[in-house]
């Protein structure tokens, strides 16, 4: 069998499952921006701020963060449109480079990046939803993280029931928030009307750069923080398959999406500063509910609910296309059979999803927020400067293929190498090594398993008990 190719399809008699087109342009839409506006905007403005060290450099990387994200969703619609398979990264990676560094990018995304990604969304969602119960003092760590382990349950069950449903949360939590941060802008508004001193104290010219710390590090650093609020901007690539028509859909979600989204966050950032001071802003555990208590008073809780309530739809749309690399990588081999399956009836990659949660649960338990963003960041911008790099080689070698519409990946691919090398440079720590020899340790897998294709005869017992436990069967591709 060539190295792309399915280890179940030696069974032609298996009438196979195939999950359906039920993405439109509106379901598009909210799993782009849903995905990108979880609890950064809400936790992250005190961290950039504290990097960079003043209001007017924090606006720049806000700024600098949309228009990356921008740039760098256009690339991967690109490839969309030359490669109309769900998965993302992984399945962009695999059919440029082959499946030696694809298997890198789906063990990493799939012990790594996505359930990281989920324990940090989780605990924002415990430690906003804890807040207004213990208003002298941040909440017991129990509390939050059995909050946390609560939110990841529901979400996984929402996501296993049924695709439709899961978009149709995604859509509602999205308005949910759009509205939560119009709240914000409005009241800054307000704020404004009654009085100007702060925001001129704030962003007056001679003021606002006052502070600035200009090193290689503190950029990367308020950088990845940024662009971890933006994280998300990927989500439509890894249900391609999924999508209805996805050579318009594709790129029109993901330029309506992410223009939404960098106009709010920017009067987010704008309000906060009416309302605080830098110093203020900077020691302030939760950003949004320090401006609520400021500018709603006793109502002030509404903004630890609305956090709450971001983040999970967040969580539900990165579950949703965070299941997908999994479920993909398993139906190309890189995965043990059992997660490439979908149930019987209810057509979703449950497999997949149970796994991602099973991980999810096991990073939560030592978990601390800030390292998890930094080491987060740092390795998912590995692959996506890989994939983006993939797009350059296929411009150049081959030109011929079709592609709708072409875009230019190269700032956004700068992007991702400054933002990798930025930190290591300048401030390097032994972490980075860790994950660095973490991501290497993947050959010990790599070459028994997907090379030599050794199965243990235990696996396939196994995969039939949960086959039938899970009520799940093998898949085909929806091209």
């Amino acid at each position: 069998a060539s190295p792309g190719a399915n280890p179940t399809a030696s069974h032609p008699t298996q009438q196979r499952l195939k999950i359906k087109r039920e993405i439109g342009l509106i379901g598009g839409i909210a799993l782009i921006s849903g995905t990108m506006i979880g609890s950064g905007i809400f936790m992250s403005p005190q961290f950039v701020l504290s990097y960079v060290g003043s209001p007017g450099a924090s606006l720049l990387i806000w700024t600098i963060s949309g228009i990356v994200s921008m740039l760098a969703a256009l690339s991967y619609t690109e490839l969309g449109t030359i490669i109309p398979e769900s998965g993302g990264d992984f399945i962009y990676i695999l059919r440029i480079y082959g499946p030696f560094p694809a298997f890198f990018a789906a063990y990493t995304m799939v012990l790594v990046l996505k359930p990281f990604a989920a324990a940090a969304l989780s605990i924002g969602i415990a430690e906003y939803a804890a807040a207004p119960f213990y208003t002298d003092c941040s909440p017991p760590t129990v509390v939050v993280k059995c909050a946390a382990a609560f939110s990841l349950f529901l979400v996984v069950i929402i996501n296993v029931l049924n695709v439709r449903l899961a978009i149709r949360i995604q859509v509602i939590f999205l308005v949910a928030k759009v509205l939560a941060l119009t709240t914000i802008v409005v009241g800054g508004l307000v704020k404004l009307s009654q009085s100007t001193d702060m925001i001129v104290e704030n962003l007056k010219v001679e003021n606002s750069f006052t502070g600035t710390q200009f090193s290689l590090s503190t950029f990367g650093m308020a950088f990845s923080q940024g662009l971890w609020s933006y994280s998300g901007w990927y989500s439509l690539s890894y249900v391609t398959e999924e999508l209805k028509r996805p050579e318009v859909n594709l790129p029109r979600a993901a330029v309506i999406a992410i223009s939404l989204v960098t106009s709010l966050y920017l009067l987010v950032n704008v309000s906060y500063l009416s309302v605080m001071t830098p110093r203020e802003l900077m020691s302030s555990t939760a950003v949004a509910v320090t401006w609520g208590n400021k500018v709603l008073g006793s109502w002030g809780w509404i903004m630890s609910l609305a956090a709450a309530l971001s983040a999970f739809g967040s969580l539900n749309g990165s579950f949703f296309s965070g299941g997908r690399v999994c479920f993909v990588a398993a139906r190309e081999g890189h995965m043990p059979d059992i997660l490439s399956m979908a149930h019987v009836h209810r057509l979703t990659p449950s497999p997949a999803l149970i796994f991602t949660t099973t991980v999810s649960l096991i990073v939560l338990i030592p978990g601390d927020f800030k390292s998890i963003v930094n080491y987060f960041s740092f390795t998912a911008w590995i692959f996506y400067g890989i994939t983006l790099s993939g797009l350059i080689y296929l411009k150049i070698k081959k030109p011929e293929l079709p592609r709708p519409y072409s875009v230019v990946p190269i700032l956004a691919l700068i992007a991702a190498v400054f933002l990798v090398l930025a930190p290591i440079i300048d401030n390097p720590q032994i972490e980075y090594l860790y994950v660095t020899l973490f991501i290497v340790s993947g050959v010990i897998f790599y070459i028994p398993f997907i090379h030599y294709k050794v199965c243990p005869r235990l696996l396939n017992k196994l995969t039939v008990f949960l086959q039938l436990f899970l009520e799940v069967a093998p898949t085909e591709k929806n091209l």
